[in-house]
């Protein structure tokens, strides 16, 4: 089995995907960041909730990663090694995801959206859009022909939200759900109204600016954890992946298990490998 760690910089998205027809995720957690959990720390966690889920410790065989937490590089490295005994595949700039990235420097495209890109484009073709409602949302763009092209990036949900309520006194924090209305006839139905159609307002006008440069047949997609609500609202998006990071490194880690598996099998007479 395949476990996939998504870690960001509010939540870990953890998913274990088990052999199948191709492989298929089998559970899915979302747990809180934290830089100083040490790596035994979260393998407690981890290994708690695969055992929930009737997953065993030495069911996994892999581990691939997306993080975008300096910090935890070392103790993401040593729960992969505590879990199944060797290190993790984490994509980085120099791994080979499928994709061509076009981003000055390199390095400084998040590996969560080279990622996403790369799943969007193996499950929706292209030209394609993906809309991950996170920390920040990001907008990123994929070409017909698979390239990254590169994006937009703006304030998240959740850290607006929180701005709003720390500067303003006389607003409370609130469920986010469908307001009945634009015009909202309370303080809550003001704030939802604000924030979701805001929102999706701005992911409409980002689609339509995306669109005029990619092709109007750009596919839109949305993740995160609140891409469903959004997509309520929104105009544009067309399709709802929660776990599209997750696929993302399924596909790349087949990928990389693929090339190494072909590396090291024996040559034919002919030159080719078996």
């Amino acid at each position: 089995m395949l476990l996939a760690l998504d870690v960001g910089n509010t939540n870990v998205v953890i998913g274990v995907f088990q052999p199948g027809d191709g492989l298929e995720l089998r559970a899915h957690w979302r747990i809180s960041t934290s830089p100083e959990r040490t790596s035994a720390e979260y393998g407690v966690v981890i290994r708690s909730l695969m055992a929930d889920a009737g997953i065993a410790r030495s069911d996994i065989t892999g581990v691939a990663i997306s993080n975008v937490v300096p910090p935890l590089e070392r103790t993401l490295h040593e729960l992969s090694l505590d879990l199944c005994g060797q290190p993790p595949l984490v994509v980085g700039p120099e791994t080979d995801t499928g994709v061509k990235v076009r981003y000055n420097p390199l390095e400084e495209v998040g590996p969560d959206r080279i990622v996403n890109a790369a799943a969007a484009f193996h499950l929706y073709g292209g030209p394609g859009i993906v809309v991950d409602y996170g920390t920040a949302t990001t907008f990123d763009a994929i070409s017909v022909d698979g390239e990254y092209r590169g994006g937009a990036i703006a304030p998240g949900i959740g850290i607006s939200m929180e701005a709003l309520f720390t500067h303003a006194a006389r607003l409370r924090r609130i469920e986010l759900k469908l307001p009945r209305s634009a015009i909202g006839s309370s303080m809550n139905e003001s704030l939802r109204s604000g924030i979701l159609y805001g929102f999706a307002g701005q992911t409409d006008e980002m689609v339509r600016r995306f669109r005029k440069e990619l092709g109007e047949n750009a596919v839109v997609t949305a993740t995160g954890g609140l891409a469903g609500i959004l997509s309520e609202c929104s105009q544009t998006i067309q399709n709802v992946n929660p776990w599209l990071t997750l696929e993302g490194l399924k596909l790349i880690w087949e990928r990389c298990r693929g090339q190494k598996a072909n590396q090291s099998s024996p040559a034919r007479p002919d030159g080719t490998r078996k």
